[in-house]
């Protein structure tokens, strides 16, 4: 005959079983990580940017070397992982070299993005490239007052005019954010480097419905460790306004990723130093609500583990139909080699999740990217190192 106690094990065992089972049913299980391709160098090596993806779920990107010229390339590559190279840089003279931004689309399916270096002066330049790969040269920076060196991605207004941000150049050599309209013309919108404004816009610029973009420095501002930055759209021409300054205190530091709008109008972003994490702070996510008067209020959301500059690089992903942000770090993490991460709303606290530690390894070493989603929830993105050859790969996460 059975005792209470017994029966009362039974009956905890059964309710733990039940409880597996059913979680198990309605698909809860920890998350999945897989390389879908390691480049091996003549595929292209050493991305340093994300991803963009098509409504077919393909996946579009560049690497900073690598390739037929060694100069670096745009590839494709499907949710299998099968790539194919679409432009070598370095194919014909001053068509550009080594790219470091992510790429964006117009409707016809054309592709858009910048490189740091090549063209005519080897400042750079800003190019097309069709879906079939044939490459269009929009413009090469000459490295004076029109700017120099751009890392970031593009942003495309209705019209089709192109806007971003050069890290160098300008009037007083600090970087400018620059337009090119449909129409070909290059347009330097500001040039920074005229007191606090701040200096060295390593991310591009995000635009509202408006037609004011919005993004930011590396450097520069009232107490030098970068800042938050509007430029409003006037008859006249375009004002800028700073909606932060950084001071590397428990607000982080050093942003080197931009922002990025929610429906409501709010911005979020990533430094990637300071905060209140182990080791000096490894960066923080940050959030920028307009109010009443013009101004904003600035929040911490999240302190992220690591030191120095082993935050974020590269800009969030903000999924509007949930609200949870996804990121990456480059070298944090137990192996110090990256991370992948989400952060979800609740009320007015956000809970961390690690979805993937880099080992170094097979799996990826440094991740300076973006990540983007699919229709089924699963994100891609690139390790600038690491995969099968050492040369970086394309990675896959199913949160």
């Amino acid at each position: 005959m059975e005792t209470g106690s017994i029966m009362f094990i039974k009956k905890l065992v059964f309710a733990f079983v039940f409880m597996f089972v059913a979680f198990a049913a309605v698909g809860i299980q920890a998350q999945t990580f897989n390389v879908i391709h390691s480049f091996a160098g003549s595929d292209g090596s050493g991305p340093l940017a994300g991803l963009a993806i098509d409504s077919k779920g393909n996946l579009y990107g560049t690497t900073n070397s690598g390739g037929a010229h060694g100069a670096g390339i745009v590839f494709r590559a499907n949710e299998s992982g099968q790539e194919r190279v679409l432009y070598s840089f370095g194919s014909i003279p001053n068509d550009g070299a080594n790219p470091e931004s992510s790429l964006i689309f117009d409707a016809a399916g054309n592709l858009y993005g910048t490189t740091f270096s090549g063209g005519t002066s080897g400042n750079g330049t800003v190019f097309r490239l069709t879906p079939k790969g044939v490459e269009t040269l929009l413009y090469s920076f000459a490295g004076g007052a029109d700017g120099a060196n751009p890392e970031a991605r593009l942003a495309m207004d209705k019209f089709g005019n192109l806007y971003g941000t050069t890290t160098a150049g300008g009037v007083s050599s600090e970087g400018t954010v620059f337009e090119i309209s449909k129409a070909g013309q290059h347009i330097v919108l500001y040039s920074f480097g005229g007191g606090s404004d701040g200096t060295v816009p390593v991310a591009g610029v995000t635009l509202d419905a408006k037609g004011n973009l919005y993004g930011t420095t590396s450097s520069g501002g009232f107490y030098s460790y970068g800042t938050v930055f509007e430029l409003k759209r006037l008859q006249s021409g375009w004002a800028e306004h700073i909606l932060y300054n950084f001071q590397m205190q428990a607000d982080g530091g050093i942003p080197y990723a931009g922002v990025v709008l929610d429906p409501a109008g709010n911005l979020y972003g990533g430094a990637t130093d300071g905060g209140g994490g182990v080791g000096g702070g490894g960066g923080t996510i940050f959030k920028l609500s307009p109010s009443s008067g013009g101004a904003w209020t600035f929040s911490v959301l999240y302190s992220l583990y690591g030191w120095n500059i082993s935050g974020a690089f590269r800009d969030l992903l903000f999924d509007a139909a949930s609200g949870i942000i996804y990121g990456t770090t480059h070298c944090d993490g137990t192996y110090e080699a990256g991370t992948v991460y989400q952060l979800t709303p609740s009320g007015n606290t956000w809970t961390y999740t690690q979805l993937y530690t880099f080992t170094g390894g097979t799996d990826g070493l440094y991740v300076f990217s973006n990540l983007v989603l699919d229709k089924s929830g699963n994100l891609y993105g690139t390790a600038n190192m690491g995969g099968a050859s050492g040369e970086g790969n394309i990675f896959k996460v199913v949160p």
